[in-house]
């Protein structure tokens, strides 16, 4: 019962964060008209809390394994709910910026630590199924905040944020009070704890992991990144028609997170569902380039978030299962890997885009190609425990 409580309580966390997320996108132009910012205003602030998250993840990663699960947890929480309230508050670009910021540091905390602590909680043969339902929450998040942001901006622009403050101190609170600092597992024969954890890094068992993190990521992010613009100029969507291809997409994606992503873990491995849903995206991502037709444009967006959203859980499942006591530095270089993606591929993306509508898909593509035979250098499960 203990368990299924904590559990519940982490997956509570992972919700609100990206529910905080993703409020703010229906309010934006709200925002831009009321401060007079332009797009590029927007996109800095967008990049300002990925590249936090990308600077601090890694000592935030190490703070987790040294301090504790709980408390970091707690603390990110608490610079979330005040990020969220000065950008509320906030009457000038300064103070959204400073909100921004505060707001990476926040999930740059938050997110090692919950999956470590999903870790230290589960064992190897549930694992699976917990991360598959934490990145089902992060997703269903993203899915719901919108559609909450745009109502409560009904009652004001600011609305939306000072409600996601007030959530996020409240899940804080919860946490403190409810949560235990959870009792660490190491695995014997599967953990290299020994070693210096950069050392470790760059031990083959780790490096392509994180290769194929970085680089699949990198993939997606330049294809996501410009598909409402995309849809816009080549098909002549409406926001509403993106709105639908957007939730639709992540919809699907995380109804496969919680029906397929623990079966197919059993039954194939975290690396061949890496290595099956790169060759779905690819497959999909190039045929958003060839596809003319509205309900073909809708159809292929609805299944290109299969591969998407299966990708990152399994290599999280993965690494978790090889990283014994060392949970929150794995976390925290994972979430550096994929904030490193987040900045450069919207960045290349768009320099493409501007030359070509379809230059980013072919990107992706060749990037996730590139992705796809890494995963065959991947050390498997029996060349871990080697040594």
């Amino acid at each position: 019962m203990q368990k299924n409580i904590t559990l519940t309580i982490l997956l509570s966390i992972m919700f609100i964060i990206f529910l905080g997320i993703g409020l703010v996108i229906p309010v934006l132009p709200s925002i831009m008209n009321e401060l007079h910012i332009s797009g590029a205003v927007v996109g800095y602030l967008t990049a300002s809390f990925a590249l936090t998250q990308l600077v601090i993840s890694p000592f935030a990663g190490r703070a987790v394994d040294r301090f504790g699960r709980k408390i970091m947890i707690i603390t990110g929480l608490i610079i979330f709910s005040f990020s969220e309230l000065l950008f509320g508050l906030g009457r000038t670009t300064e103070w959204l910026f400073l909100s921004r910021i505060l707001g990476g540091m926040s999930a740059a905390l938050i997110m090692p630590a919950v999956t470590a602590f999903i870790a230290d909680v589960t064992s190897i043969q549930d694992r699976a199924k917990a991360i598959g339902y934490m990145s089902a929450a992060i997703s269903t998040g993203l899915i719901i905040g919108p559609g909450i942001g745009g109502f409560l901006a009904g009652f004001g622009s600011r609305v939306p944020f000072f409600a996601a403050a007030a959530i996020a101190l409240l899940i804080a609170v919860t946490s403190w009070l409810i949560l235990k600092e959870p009792k660490r597992q190491t695995m014997s024969g599967e953990t290299l704890m020994q070693e210096n954890s950069f050392k470790k890094l760059m031990k083959p068992v780790f490096l392509f992991a994180f290769i194929v993190l970085l680089i699949s990521s990198f993939g997606l992010a330049a294809f996501e990144a410009f598909f409402s613009l995309y849809t816009d100029h080549k098909f002549g969507f409406t926001p509403f028609d993106i709105a639908v291809a957007i939730t639709g997409g992540a919809i699907v994606g995380a109804a496969s997170q919680i029906l397929l992503f623990e079966r197919l873990t059993r039954k194939i491995g975290e690396i061949n569902i890496v290595r099956w849903s790169i060759v779905i995206s690819i497959v999909l991502v190039l045929m958003m380039t060839i596809v003319t037709s509205y309900w073909m444009i809708m159809l292929v967006t609805f299944t290109v978030f299969i591969g998407f959203d299966l990708i990152r859980p399994a290599i999280t499942t993965y690494l978790s299962r090889i990283a014994g006591n060392e949970q929150g530095f794995v976390g925290g270089m994972n979430s550096f890997f994929t904030s490193l993606a987040n900045v450069l591929g919207p960045i290349i993306g768009g320099v493409l885009f501007d030359i070509n509508l379809n230059y980013p898909y072919y990107f992706s593509a060749i990037v996730l190609v590139l992705s796809l035979i890494i995963t065959f250098y991947w050390r498997t499960d029996n060349q871990v425990t080697e040594r």
